[in-house]
């Protein structure tokens, strides 16, 4: 695949070798990736259990190391964790013995990301970011007094109060109910900044189960296949933005959901038989 200029993240033959624990052989979970993600876009992978999603988006957090290639952002190798590249779990991962607003500025307050920040500004940052997940009034209560959109609305929240150029998000919304679900995918892409220049827009990587979800969602789609992971394809979103709930309803959004779906429907009733 031919790098792409002014990518933002550049994954360059990328492979992941793990030790099993039982059998303490090698096991390779991901093999030979490589990505370009264009800044300001918005990326989602998809694909069967275990083929290795969560593991590329923990390196590019950082988080893991490749066992083999490189991975850049801005054509810096990443070599490790950084407030660059927020990321955002499943499991909202709220304090519980701190409100709505304290959450939220945790990192602010406690991390980089606000060490050239005045009180008053962390303060105002803090505001600012309550009122673009739409939770004011319900600053002051803690985590087990709200449901669990309102969770999760603070968990990104928290993520983009610290400033990161890149939102990795695993599976965000895969513990809401369908309706929630529903409605934070519009939320997201209203506070990702849709109708914004790609310019001011944060680069997102999402991963997903829900191939409708990640229609409704991405520029891009990226379709991986297991045993070991590998990217098998990659697909444009060809769906004009904004993006509201007609576009579930249009034909050009079933053709893409029923793309991705032959592309991985053998693996994904393999990896659950």
């Amino acid at each position: 695949m031919q790098a792409v200029e002014n990518a933002k993240l550049r994954l360059k033959d990328v492979t992941k070798t793990f030790i099993a624990p039982r059998t303490l052989k090698p096991t390779v979970a991901v093999s030979d990736v490589t990505l370009d993600i264009m800044r300001g876009e918005f990326v989602c992978i998809v694909g069967p259990s275990g083929c290795g999603k969560s593991t590329v988006l923990n390196m590019i957090a950082g988080l893991e190391a490749p066992s083999d290639g490189t991975i850049f952002m801005d054509d810096r190798p990443i070599s490790g964790p950084s407030a660059e590249r927020g990321v955002m779990f499943q499991d909202y991962a709220l304090f519980p013995w701190l409100t709505v607003q304290d959450n939220i500025g945790f990192g602010l307050r406690n991390g980089t990301p606000g060490h050239s920040l005045s009180a008053g500004e962390i303060k105002d940052r803090i505001e600012a970011h309550i009122d673009l997940v739409r939770l004011r009034g319900s600053e002051a209560k803690y985590p087990h007094q709200l449901s669990g959109g309102m969770r999760q609305r603070v968990a990104l929240a928290r993520l983009l109060a610290n400033g990161p150029d890149v939102l990795l998000m695993d599976e965000p919304l895969g513990a809401l109910d369908a309706q929630t679900r529903l409605i934070l995918q519009s939320e997201l892409l209203r506070i990702w900044g849709e109708t914004s220049p790609t310019a001011q827009r944060k680069t997102a990587i999402f991963i997903t189960h829900d191939i409708e979800e990640a229609v409704f969602l991405a520029d891009r789609v990226v379709v991986m296949s297991r045993h070991p992971g590998r990217v098998r394809a990659l697909l444009d979103i060809d769906l004009p933005r904004p993006r509201n709930e007609h576009v579930r309803t249009t034909q050009r959004f079933g053709e893409l959901s029923e793309e991705i779906w032959q592309l991985i429907r053998d693996e994904a009733l393999e990896a659950i038989a």
